[in-house]
């Protein structure tokens, strides 16, 4: 875990003096690791401080990140304080396992105000959500609705829901997981009751398999989640591979608000 020291403030982006990059995961990686942030715009929606911010690309460019400090999350009744920067890592880490969602690349390490997660940035469109995307896309969101019950995602918004330029899509905002007690809530209610499909179930059964055996990504989830949070995710995903189908879930209890 890095060092919670502090640095600077740092200045609002400034977009004339530097320009935005994208680079592959690889690239971006190191960057997004280590760079110094050099710039910073708070993103003003939402209950937690989150930031827009650029990380030194090299001379006159910088790489676009999400960061999300563990002092600027909101306390929270049913959830442990100062956690959740740690569930953002830890779906990416099982996203990543399981192959799907799509999570963006994600780590932990210190920036202007401590320690938080780190994400890169996914240029998007933001009038496109989940709910213009579900008619065409309806076979890869079967696989958001199934990884949001096996990481017992208490928000997953139509607007967490992204599609970039290439058209490709992204799943985000995973704060609010792997809760020990069921706390699900989604706006992917036309899956609620459906089976899931043979490939997806694969999937979980590889995933089962590594878990069990203390494989990746066992042993950095064992260390970002409290014990009962582990044994209640391998508890979730073992019903999920008995059950083979999505629960029929309360549209008054299990919908988060705003809906985007």
């Amino acid at each position: 875990m890095p060092a919670q020291r502090r640095r600077r403030n740092p200045q609002p982006l400034d977009q004339e003096s530097a320009v935005p990059v994208d680079l592959p995961e690889d690239q971006a990686l190191p960057i997004l690791q280590s760079a110094e942030v050099i710039g910073s715009n708070r993103i003003p929606w939402g209950s937690n401080y989150t930031f827009l911010v650029g990380l030194d690309a090299g001379p006159d460019r910088y790489l676009r990140a999400i960061y999300k400090p563990r002092d600027g999350e909101r306390p929270l009744h049913d959830f442990p304080r100062g956690s959740l920067y740690k569930r953002e890592y830890a779906a990416y880490l099982l996203g990543r396992s399981i192959g799907w969602p799509n999570v963006p690349l994600t780590l932990i390490r210190v920036g202007p105000y401590g320690i938080g997660s780190m994400q890169l940035y996914v240029d998007f469109d933001p009038e496109v959500t989940y709910f213009e995307l579900i008619d065409d896309r309806a076979d890869e969101f079967q696989r958001f609705a199934v990884f949001d019950l096996l990481a017992n995602n208490a928000d997953r918004k139509a607007g967490h829901c992204l599609m970039n330029a290439d058209g490709r899509l992204w799943s985000i905002d995973h704060g609010l997981t792997f809760n020990s007690s069921f706390k699900l809530r989604t706006v992917m209610v036309e899956f609620w009751g459906q089976p899931i499909s043979d490939p997806i179930v694969s999937d979980l059964e590889s995933l089962l398999l590594r878990l069990e055996s203390g494989q990746e990504p066992a042993p950095e989830l064992q260390e970002l989640l409290a014990e009962n949070e582990m044994a209640a995710l391998l508890a979730r995903l073992r019903a999920i591979l008995e059950k083979r189908a999505l629960p029929r879930l309360d549209p008054y209890l299990n919908v988060p608000w705003p809906w985007v």
